[in-house]
């Protein structure tokens, strides 16, 4: 029996404690679905069975002792039986995070190149007209500033981002570089 710490692998917040026998950390590599191993009811239960709140499990590591699991998830609702998004009464907001998840996404559709993909078509376009794109959109940007339309000013300032992020994945580059080079500039 181990201690599994489930961490939300998008905004790596601590979600919940919970413990493993060998039979539900194969379940759990079988399935990619959590199941633990209840000690107050001496049985295996997978997360979510009865509330339908499942953790749907990315990747599973060992500490330095072996004696500790950690498990990344993407939660699919409230992870505490208390209807609270972790058992740590914390708030587990996607926020920021998103747009490293947003940028994998892009990376993907440039390496694939799906039909009847938006982003596809701005890789397939070529690099002048992917930076044209954030241009005219940074433009829209400027222009919806002006007015008090709350909701027009985000959506382009959605598309400026998402263009950017092409741009990025266009020249090579991810959005994570440009957080770092923030970091060291703040630093």
């Amino acid at each position: 029996m181990v201690p599994v710490i489930v961490q939300d692998a998008d905004t790596l917040k601590v979600l919940m404690l919970a413990y493993m026998n060998r039979e539900a950390y194969e379940m759990t590599a079988q399935t990619g679905r959590a199941t633990f191993y209840s000690r107050s009811r001496d049985k295996l239960w997978e997360k979510g069975e009865t509330s339908g709140n499942w953790l749907e499990v990315r990747d599973i590591s060992v500490d330095c002792d072996g004696d500790t699991l950690l498990l990344m998830a993407e939660p699919k609702g409230p992870v505490c039986h208390t209807g609270s998004a972790t058992c740590f009464g914390n708030v587990n907001n996607r926020d920021i995070s998103f747009l490293g998840k947003l940028d994998d996404l892009i990376l993907q559709r440039k390496r694939e190149l799906p039909e009847n993909s938006y982003t596809t078509t701005l890789f397939n376009a070529g690099l002048n007209k992917v930076a044209q794109k954030l241009g005219e959109e940074a433009v829209e940007l400027i222009i919806e500033s002006k007015d008090n339309n709350e909701e027009l000013f985000l959506n382009e300032a959605a598309d400026l981002v998402y263009h950017l992020i092409v741009l990025l994945r266009q020249k090579d580059f991810s959005i994570r570089d440009v957080i770092s080079l923030l970091e060291k500039r703040h630093s």
